[in-house]
């Protein structure tokens, strides 16, 4: 049977534009997009957000320097700081389509259905492809509560022209944390909501605890073991009603989670199943239907969703749909909070580790008074990093610290090459420098 294209991709995010690019040349392909080209990441999640952390950061580590030979006073105009990351945003949506269509990829905008497993519906057309790739990623969860169109997401946040004075966040995972980190920094009163008392569940206790205890000295109050029952209009603000009192805000986000981003797809009329993780997909990131594949964080997965896998994902269907055979394999997967300071982690995990101590050394160092750390003033950086026992690899690490994104990249390459200890100490880093501090750690 004669299709339209040969690939059909739902989604023109990171994973999506890693297929097509991969694709192109050697196949007819089509990108359909219901909303900003260029997906969340680099239009309203990971690249604006990072812009904002970095200025608001920057405020923090003269702050820092207060006793050390910087004086006066530094605060945020939140105007110029929305000003500064339009700059960057603005061009994405136009850039990226501009990029498909100049490299030869179809472009279609509007919201797709399955009719078949080769049959979309959008915009009352119909296209056909011999294989489709969904890669349509999250959305944000709201609350079902009483109330609940009074929510906010991290879209609104990102584009909030005035920072309001006092707001809330229903959550502590990566969403809320990171952007509350930076209204309390730009000068907002803080509140975060949190159903239990754990902040940035999968990272280790010792070091929340630590970022914890930063971010209250921040100002950011915290609710912990509370639950949002409602939300009602108050004037120009909001009541957030809980189980255990009502607090007015100026506005609140939802910020617990972010569902796959299905709705609308009508997966069954292809056979597709999905979980409420996501799209269901075998180790060759096809789903029940054999030609349709699905990437990113629109799948049920156990990998971190975060845009590099995304990425990967995309990279590795387009391989595969032009002929590679081997099942997916992950490279270990750095993630960090940016949380000032920056949380990150990677591999092997500390409570994987402490349950097997017959397999792995878990080292902990707190290394606020090391050189790096005291010259930064970063007084209390931890890092810690896990050894497997039998072949003195280093398999996993944790980073908290200002400038936790380098090390824990560092640490990345080290796992991901099968370094020893001693391997990993023969080279010659730039000192001093982050990395210089490599040969203590293990």
């Amino acid at each position: 049977m004669a299709y339209d294209y040969d690939t059909i991709i739902i989604g023109g995010g990171p994973g999506g534009l890693a297929a097509a690019y991969g694709l192109v040349g050697k196949q007819k392909v089509l990108v359909i997009e219901n909303n900003l080209w260029g997906g969340t990441c680099p239009n309203f999640g990971c690249d604006p957000k990072k812009m904002l952390y970095g200025v608001v950061e920057s405020k923090r580590q003269t702050q820092r320097y207060g006793q050390s030979g910087i004086t006066g006073a530094v605060n945020i105009d939140w105007p110029a700081l929305m000003s500064f990351k339009r700059g960057y945003t603005d061009k994405i949506p136009g850039g990226t389509h501009d990029g498909l269509a100049s490299s030869g990829i179809a472009t279609l905008f509007g919201s797709a259905e399955f009719v078949d497993a080769h049959t979309l519906r959008v915009n009352n057309k119909q296209v056909t492809g011999d294989a489709i790739i969904i890669a349509t990623g999250a959305t944000p969860a709201i609350p079902n509560v009483l109330g609940k169109a009074h929510f906010q997401t991290s879209t609104d946040f990102l584009s909030l022209p005035e920072l309001p004075h006092e707001i809330g966040f229903v959550g502590a995972g990566y969403v809320a944390i990171e952007l509350a980190n930076i209204a309390v920094e730009a000068g907002a009163k803080v509140h975060v909501f949190q159903h239990n008392d754990k902040l940035l569940r999968g990272f280790p206790e010792a070091d929340t605890a630590v970022l914890k205890e930063t971010l209250a000295a921040k100002g950011i109050q915290f609710h912990w073991n509370t639950t949002v029952t409602g939300v009602s209009e108050a004037g120009s603000g909001v009541i957030v009603h809980t189980d255990d009192e009502d607090v007015a805000l100026d506005t609140i986000f939802a910020a617990a989670g972010r569902p796959a981003n299905i709705a609308g797809l009508n997966l069954d009329a292809a056979g597709i199943s999905a979980s409420a993780k996501g799209v269901e997909v075998n180790d060759h990131l096809q789903t029940a239907a054999s030609n349709v594949y699905a990437i990113g964080d629109v799948i049920d997965k156990k990998q971190p969703k975060l845009t590099p896998v995304s990425g990967y994902e995309g990279r590795y269907v387009a391989a595969s749909i032009l002929g590679q055979q081997a099942a997916i394999s992950y490279p270990p997967i750095p993630h960090t909070v940016f949380a000032g300071p920056e949380l990150a982690q990677v591999g092997v995990t500390v409570a994987t580790a402490t349950a097997h101590p017959d397999d792995y050394d878990v080292r902990t160092s707190s290394v606020g008074s090391w050189y790096t750390y005291n010259r930064l003033q970063d007084k209390t950086a931890r890092v810690t990093t896990i050894i497997d026992k039998a072949n003195q690899q280093l398999v996993g690490a944790v980073v908290l610290a200002v400038n936790a994104e380098e090390l824990i990249n560092t640490f990345s390459g080290i796992i991901s090459r099968h370094e020893t200890a001693a391997e990993a100490k023969d080279w010659m880093p730039v000192y001093p420098s982050a990395e210089s501090d490599l040969q203590y750690f293990y």
